[in-house]
């Protein structure tokens, strides 16, 4: 290849120059023959690649005649060996790419296919010499002449002639995937539900929490002591009450148990205590809260767009709240899904808060992360597509099926067609209004009748006030004399009226102006509809500039049965497709969430890798246990509080966090459940949770609390930042701005909004001590704790427990009590000496409360 490298010194272009002209000597032969027989002979069969279902090469031409094998010979070669062959030959192959052979070429390299035979628009090799492609450009130093374009052009549209087509037989494209080996994957095979196993070996933990002495009671541990005994393993005893209350309560509602819920719990000493512990955090208007921020997570909730256009997302909220209120109401999750996936297409009657519902449902499609300045508008609405696919593949089926859009899944059996297959339901589905800078995702209005009575009252009160300025109008028209010309602009006219006349009309004009500002403003809410229904072709490398072959809407065959029915002509698919997921026979839906149930009461899942089910995630460490839960969970009909309840119930649940080193030298990193991993809180329960002990945590549910209104912008280099954090709601209510996180929230490792995040890391650095010993919030919260215990009219002692009660959830040991109260001492002396203008006692126990809320005890849950 000649090209613009070559060209530094006289040796190396001459280097260059007789590389290429060999190489020419060298195929002459090749070429030469083919030609001539053709002349003779006239024709020649050729043998192009099988069409295959994943196939981006088309079927050529047939029989090319001799004027094509001249016009390959004298106009493509050529510029092929001049520009082509250096990087892509024989002696290299840049990208795995040959472009020196037919099979080369129509095979191609990583990119896909380099030729399809009779389909410029889906080749390759056309969308890099015309530049189209930013990342794919070649010859990279310097374009092709028009003509030189305009010659490969016609080429490929008479079929791709080419003197080795009689030698090329039907190739295996790269991409191609063994459908029936695919299903061989573990997670692409249908869950079964086996019978527990029987367990021989007695357990260590005891029944003082409330628990079931008799293991076979909850199938979780017979699975799971099987495995223990299966590795010489024996589990740790039961926690303690009170450590198991903590534990419970942060759980399901990410807040501290209060003092007198832990007395009662101790008090309990029936066998259904912790039963009943369980039940009344599930019922907690909380609960909710909890677990709505986990869902949020996957769904990359946020309440701005980020990117290159930070404008706020305004109604983002409602789509919280949907979320909130349908785990307070255990709302079966084949319906959460559904109403997610295609809530706009479910008949609601005459129902219009359950209308309403189902429409801010379909928010789960907008709320991503979007370049609303992209200039390729085209590209916008794919980019928009992948990001939904993205989230929805990771988040409910555990796939990234995000991977197969530029090519066949590298790992996982998800084909390029497969992909498009899907991309067709969300291009059928209207998920922007404009793509115009800058674009606009839609919103749909959730109007009640309420809503709409103010609506028509107000639009009444408007055109009442303008027929009463008409009227005004007209009745001083008539009486001008002389009347005006009939061609009088009508504020010509007006400027004839007399004083008095104009004042009043002026007068009436503000009143309607007051009127139409006083608007009742009608609620909105992120979400979806249908759009205009129709397949989408293959993308090339990804790229809407190379298409491929159009691919009927569809569902990934390694999934699916081997015979889909159509999806509807006249929809998208979208509700075809959700209750294709939550049918309760496919493999995936079932088990992703039981193990993202399981991920928030053990830190870890069953399968650690909880966004990614196949073949490069993890495989789990108690397969039989998942598939057990995956079923159960559909029998039960998909009620996420009765998992709950299933799993806190078993006594591997209520297993203490104490240290074994024999089971630690087995199982260091307790892949098999013989104690209770330590779990640092989230950044939300830190913060709530200072909150509750401190009394300031404002349990107001639901609603908005951000100062942006709708696409309004957010802080960035030409607008006010108006972001505010100061709040005493829970930390769900608190604003998730992309590009300006909470500082709290960076600190302890919150979720990337912009992504979705199932498994949060867990971070210890430096600067969370230091935020927990300097920061503004740590001093507010600790002198509110201060100030409520010092308001209790009681003894030090009693005030010392309380503290450690509501903090750490268990009463002061008698060393504490004793070097508790020698600190308060000493240090109220030490600030009396230094200052008689501050409170000694306030300012010690301050240091105290401080002292106790940084500490690991109580970010951690053991």
């Amino acid at each position: 290849m000649l090209d613009a490298k070559s060209q530094g010194t006289p040796a190396a272009g001459f280097r260059q120059s007789l590389k290429a002209i060999t190489r020419l000597i060298d195929r002459m032969a090749t070429p030469i023959l083919p030609t001539l027989l053709v002349a003779l002979l006239g024709s020649a069969t050729i043998n192009v690649p099988a069409a295959h279902a994943d196939d981006s090469v088309a079927a050529g031409s047939g029989q090319p005649d001799a004027e094509g094998i001249r016009f390959f010979e004298s106009k493509i070669r050529p510029v092929l060996i001049e520009s082509c062959y250096d990087c892509h030959s024989e002696d290299e192959q840049e990208s795995d790419l040959r472009v020196d052979t037919l099979e080369g070429m129509l095979t191609g390299g990583l990119a896909g296919a380099s030729v399809v035979p009779g389909k410029p628009k889906s080749s390759l090799m056309l969308t890099a010499i015309l530049y189209h492609d930013s990342d794919l450009r070649m010859p990279p130093d310097e374009k092709l002449s028009d003509s030189q374009i305009a010659d490969v052009t016609r080429w490929i549209e008479m079929g791709a002639p080419h003197p080795d087509s009689a030698n090329v037989k039907p190739i295996k494209r790269r991409g191609d995937i063994d459908i029936e080996l695919g299903r061989k994957h573990w997670a692409f095979q249908p869950p079964v539900k086996v019978d527990p196993p029987r367990v021989a070996a007695a357990s260590t933990a005891d029944s003082g929490s409330g628990s079931q002495s008799d293991r076979s009671r909850n199938p979780i541990d017979a699975f799971i002591l099987s495995r223990l005994e299966k590795e010489g393993l024996q589990r740790v005893a039961a926690a303690d009450k009170a450590t198991l209350i903590r534990r419970a309560t942060f759980d399901l509602i990410g807040l501290p148990p209060t003092p007198a819920e832990i007395e009662a719990f101790i008090a309990d000493d029936s066998p259904d205590a912790f039963r009943h512990v369980v039940d009344r955090l599930l019922a907690s208007p909380h609960y909710g809260e909890r677990w709505g921020r986990h869902w949020l997570d996957i769904a990359r909730y946020a309440d701005s767009n980020g990117l290159d256009e930070n404008v706020a997302h305004g109604n983002a909220w409602r789509y919280r709240d949907y979320v909130v209120n349908a785990l307070n109401n255990d709302k079966p999750y084949d319906e959460f899904v559904v109403e997610q996936l295609a809530g706009d297409l479910l008949d609601s009657g005459t129902d219009v808060a359950l209308k309403n519902e189902r429409l801010i449902a379909t928010g789960y499609l907008v709320l991503g992360p979007k370049v609303l300045a992209e200039p390729d508008q085209a590209k916008m609405e794919m980019d928009i597509i992948d990001e939904q696919l993205d989230t929805i593949g990771r988040s409910i089926m555990g796939l990234t099926i995000g991977c197969a859009r530029c090519h066949t899944h590298k790992f996982d059996p998800i084909s390029h067609h497969d992909y498009y297959g899907l991309a067709g339901i969300f291009k059928s589905t209207h998920t922007m209004d404009s793509y115009k800078t800058v674009a606009k995702w839609h919103e749909t209005a959730i109007e009640t009748p309420e809503d709409v009575a103010r609506r028509e009252a107000h639009e009444q009160r408007v055109a009442a006030q303008q027929k009463l300025i008409a009227e005004r109008v007209a009745d001083a028209t008539a009486k001008l004399d002389p009347a005006p010309a009939a061609e009088t602009k009508p504020e010509e006219v007006e400027k004839l009226f007399p004083a008095e006349t104009l004042t009043a009309l002026k007068e009436l004009r503000d009143e309607l102006k007051k009127i139409q500002d006083a608007a009742p403003e009608m609620p909105m809410a992120m979400g979806v509809v249908e759009g205009t229904v129709a397949d989408t072709s293959v993308h090339l490398r990804g790229s809407h500039l190379t298409l491929g072959d159009v691919v009927p809407r569809r569902f990934p065959e390694v999934l699916a049965d081997d015979n889909q029915s159509p999806l509807p002509a006249e929809q998208s698919g979208r509700l075809e497709f959700a209750r294709w997921l939550t049918s309760g026979t496919h493999p995936l839906t079932a088990r992703v969430m039981v193990n993202r149930i399981w991920r928030g009461h053990f830190g870890k899942g069953i399968v650690t890798t909880v966004d990614n089910f196949g073949v490069q995630g993890n495989a789990p460490s108690h397969p039989e246990l998942l598939d057990w839960l995956a079923v159960r969970f559909v029998e039960e009909g998909w009620s996420i509080k009765a998992m709950h309840r299933m799993i806190m119930l078993s006594e591997t649940y209520q297993t203490s966090s104490t240290f074994d080193a024999h089971n630690n030298d087995v199982d260091p990193g307790n892949q098999f459940y013989w104690r209770y991993n330590l779990r640092r809180l989230e950044a939300e329960a830190i913060r709530d949770g200072l909150l509750a002990v401190s009394g300031t945590l404002d349990r107001t549910t639901g609603g908005n609390i951000m100062q942006y209104k709708t696409r309004e912008y957010i802080f960035n280099h030409t607008s006010e930042d108006k972001s505010e954090y100061v709040t005493s709601r829970r930390s769900i209510y608190v604003p998730v701005i992309r590009n300006h996180l909470y500082d709290m929230f960076q600190l302890f490792d919150y979720t990337d909004a912009s992504v979705l995040t199932g498994d949060r890391n867990t971070s210890t650095i430096a600067p969370q001590a230091l935020f927990m010993m300097n920061s503004e919030l740590i001093d507010e919260l600790t002198f509110a704790i201060a100030d409520r215990l010092l308001q209790i009219d009681t003894d030090l002692p009693t005030r010392i427990n309380r503290l450690y009660l509501e903090s750490y959830g268990r009463p002061a040991s008698p060393e504490e009590l004793s070097s508790a109260t020698a600190f308060l001492s000493q240090f109220q002396t030490m600030v009396a000496k230094r200052s008689d203008k501050m409170d000694p006692q306030r300012l010690a126990w301050q240091a105290f409360c401080q002292s106790v809320v940084s500490s690991n005890e109580f970010v951690y849950l053991r």
